[in-house]
């Protein structure tokens, strides 16, 4: 079911049809024999540009380039920044990701410039589209909220915007949230008749339903997708849900239907002419295939897709994935093992990048942190001296800067000491991730090496491994930096909760969001203290409690468990750890515990800085 997530569904904000092929085709013939007026031909432009921009690319471009040129002749704002976005689109469609990028930022800017909140809320949506499509998924929710946050957005856009938010959260398995999301749209859609997003919300719950296994409720809800985008005349739309109904179709074991819509949707794809759609169309048969066993057709649409792309986390590596079953079913000793390499290579480039991003964002982090002391200092010596100037007393002087002094040493003390517990903390964090992917992935990536040297005699066991290194990369990276952290400090205690069956989560107060640093804090100490009880105390069960106010944010973790005399351990059990990394917050941190007595532990930092 994996081509459901190579596909996904790369949604843009939904531009609405005006009239079939008919009604396009006799606009761009009045256009193209009669003289009119240059608002008139604007307005015909942005009609054939919104038809084409779903059923052809290049008749697009062709007339979004056209109705540019007239706008900027008329400059009108509105109209470049739709010409703008309407470029932009296409050029997403044809992969062509940095010319894109170029044109929905022109399309922000001058939709920021003629002060329209809707063409603001759509360019917003398409450059979080394209952040999403880099991978870069949290930059992707960080654009979909700015446009959330605009009031004056029409309905359209609100619903598709929703649904983009649901993707993200499915993306960051936040399945709860992401049918919270899909279901807000639907809300909107449905009543007002907006084929458009009801597809997209419908599509997206479809998604759902296939990430958890059924099937059969999938499929149903994809072909309703596809008969909408086939009502619409939306050939983007239609060859996502022809691919995502064949994958559905072939986890069900349904082959030969599934077979026949891959067909029909690759055919599609080359009449839509879509590179990344055509990709996905022969991996998904490269898939089918493999579940049929035929190995040599899978390896021959693997290989097409190989071609195409070989490079990228999602879809070379599953491309090298297919052409190594495959080639272990053929006998194919020397080619198994060299995808098997291409395979791991793409792995570990990708997360290569993904830890040189997080010590990127730590170090600059760190920088900034440090002139920010320095700013503070400089302005604390400032208003020392224009004290001093104003007293005139060489007694009063002296004494001043004798105890500004020592107040200042003091302070700076006391910033170092905070300084350094971050860094050791944040250097521990990288440590760890460099041994766990080292430990973690090279080792399961040798083991089917060795699979393969020594003729398997399953394939299962091919599988089973290549399974656990993408487990272990997830695991990776949730214990680097928990994605669910970027939506606040409860949700991701919630999650973090979940994981165990003993643990409760119970949340007082006003939800805001704190300095970032300071909520990874809490987290961390949350998790060192719960995973103490479990591992330690054979606690049956912990409450962990987070109680926030404008002032302050404390956090309480108690457990029934065996206790210790906290004398003898004060320095184990990852305590220290755990006092560093409240004192770099200046916080306090109190705990009652006694052999046979359980253990509870309470935390409380005052909170300096707001939602950043």
């Amino acid at each position: 079911m994996k081509q459901i997530v190579l596909l996904g569904f790369m949604l843009l904000p939904v531009l609405n049809m005006f009239g079939q092929t008919q009604h396009v085709d006799s606009l761009v013939n009045v256009l193209e024999t009669q003289e009119l007026p240059l608002n008139q031909q604007i307005d015909f432009l942005d009609e054939i540009c919104k038809f084409y921009a779903a059923n052809d690319l290049e008749k697009g471009i062709k007339y979004s380039e056209k109705g540019l040129k007239l706008s900027e002749k008329e400059n009108n704002k509105e109209m470049i920044s739709t010409f703008n976005k309407y470029l932009g689109i296409a050029y997403y469609n044809k992969s062509s990701l940095d010319t894109s990028f170029v044109y929905l930022n022109t399309s922000l800017e001058w939709a920021i410039e003629a002060k329209n909140e809707t063409l603001q809320a759509a360019a917003y949506g398409s450059i979080g589209n394209l952040y999403r499509f880099k991978q870069d998924n949290l930059t992707a929710l960080d654009y979909y909220m700015k446009s959330l946050s605009l009031k004056d957005i029409p309905a359209t856009v609100r619903a598709s915007t929703l649904i983009n938010v649901g993707v993200i959260h499915r993306i960051l398995n936040n399945s709860d949230q992401a049918v919270s999301f899909f279901e807000q749209a639907l809300k909107i859609s449905e009543p007002l008749n907006l084929d458009y997003q009801t597809m997209g919300a419908i599509h997206g719950l479809a998604n759902i339903y296939a990430d958890k296994e059924d099937y059969s409720q999938s499929a149903e809800l994809y072909a309703k997708t596809l008969d909408i985008s086939r009502k619409l005349g939306d050939k983007q739309y239609e060859i996502v849900s022809i691919m995502s109904l064949a994958s559905c179709l072939c986890a069900n074991k349904e082959y030969e239907k599934a077979l026949e819509y891959a067909k029909e949707g690759l055919h599609t794809a080359e009449e839509f002419n879509s590179p990344y759609q055509i990709m996905g169309a022969y991996a998904t048969l490269a898939d089918i295939y493999r579940e049929m066993g035929r190995y040599k057709e899978s390896e021959e649409m693997a290989l097409k897709s190989w071609e195409m792309d070989s490079t990228s986390v999602e879809e070379g590596s599953f491309s090298a994935l297919f052409l190594s079953i495959a080639n272990i079913h053929l006998g194919q000793k020397e080619k198994a093992e060299y995808f098997v390499r291409k395979f791991y290579d793409i792995i570990k480039e990708g997360n290569d990048k993904s830890l040189h991003n997080s010590l990127a964002d730590m170090e600059v982090k760190y920088e900034t942190e440090k002139k920010e002391l320095r700013i503070a200092s400089l302005e604390k010596e400032r208003r020392i001296y224009v004290y001093l100037s104003i007293t005139g007393v060489l007694f009063a002087i002296a004494l001043g800067i004798i105890l500004q002094q020592k107040i200042k040493n003091a302070r700076k003390e006391k910033q170092l000491i905070a300084t350094r517990s971050v860094l050791e903390g944040e250097m521990k964090e990288r440590r760890r991730l460099a041994q766990d992917l080292h430990d973690r992935l090279s080792g399961n990536l040798l083991a089917v090496k060795i699979e393969l040297a020594n003729h398997a005699d399953t394939l299962q066991n091919v599988r089973d491994k290549l399974d656990n290194c993408a487990k272990d990369i997830r695991n990776v990276a949730h214990d680097l930096m928990p994605a669910s952290l970027q939506f606040g400090l409860k949700v991701a205690l919630e999650d973090f909760a979940a994981q165990f069956p003993h643990v409760r989560f119970h949340f007082f107060g006003e939800e805001k969001r704190m300095d970032r640093r300071m909520e990874f804090v809490v987290y961390c100490c949350a998790n060192e203290l719960v995973n103490n009880s479990l591992k330690h105390a054979d606690a049956k069960e912990i409450n962990l409690q987070l109680v926030q106010d404008e002032k302050h944010v404390t956090l309480t973790v108690s457990d029934n468990g065996n206790g210790f005399d906290e004398k003898t351990v004060s320095k184990g059990f990852g305590l220290k750890s755990i006092r560093d990394r409240v004192a770099s917050c200046n916080g306090k941190m109190d705990m009652t515990t006694s052999p046979g007595k359980g253990t509870e532990t309470t935390i409380e930092l005052k909170i300096e800085n707001g939602e950043e």
